[in-house]
């Protein structure tokens, strides 16, 4: 897989892929994670890449030609499954979104920053809208970090045990059941019995007992069509 993101602070983004999963994938040949300085592209003499909205009002907006330009830039080179755009109001992020983007070949993500895209960015040049929530970012960068994140891992060979991460919360739509290590007693805080057995089965039905158990009483929402 390779992915490109488009940011107007790449600065922002050299911390999150230089380490653990991330960079074991990029050393491995896994993944290409490749970010872009939006100004870059922009033919404005001063490298702009906003302007203020026509229907006035605080906050500034980013301009189409800087974005379209690197757009396809990159597609002159290879073709993308998909052109997503970090924005507030767009499909909330979840594991099946990830689950469906780590089978893509090639993404690009475009950053939103100060209020926003142009318009006719979001109408001509993007396939697909996610937020990761629902609150305002200062920019779309960390919104980036947190799906390539969620994708990257997903991709046979990007972790050590690959099914580690079928077993992850909401892979199911169930939040995982609790986990413990040695010691099995530490300070009279015991380790449950049925997990020191040895009996597969039981510990197997206890463990799909306990994450029923707490996503009812933890993520009730998830349990929606499920039973």
């Amino acid at each position: 897989m390779r992915i490109d993101i488009l940011t107007v602070v790449p600065e922002l983004l050299e911390s999150p892929f230089k380490y653990s999963i991330l960079k074991r994938a990029q050393d491995n040949g896994v993944v290409e994670i490749h970010v872009h300085n939006i100004r870059d592209f922009s033919t404005d003499k001063h490298r702009k890449v906003d302007d203020y909205a026509f229907s006035g009002g605080a906050g500034m907006v980013m301009t189409i030609q800087p974005i379209e330009s690197a757009i396809e830039h990159l597609k002159s080179q290879r073709s993308y499954d998909e052109v997503i755009y970090t924005s507030p109001d767009g499909e909330v992020f979840n594991q099946q979104i990830a689950n469906q983007c780590s089978l893509y070949e090639n993404i690009i993500i475009l950053c939103g920053h100060y209020k926003g895209v142009d318009q006719r960015v979001r109408e001509h040049l993007i396939t697909r809208e996610i937020s990761i929530g629902d609150y305002v970012l200062t920019g779309g960068e960390m919104a980036a970090a947190v799906m390539v994140d969620a994708i990257v891992r997903l991709i046979p060979g990007a972790m050590s045990d690959e099914t580690s991460a079928l077993t992850d919360s909401f892979q199911d739509n169930l939040l995982s059941p609790p986990v413990y290590t040695r010691p099995a007693d530490y300070k009279g805080w015991k380790v449950p019995d049925i997990l020191l057995s040895g009996n597969d089965k039981q510990v197997n039905d206890w463990k799909e007992k306990q994450a029923w158990q707490r996503t009812k009483l933890l993520r009730p929402d998830l349990l929606k069509g499920h039973e």
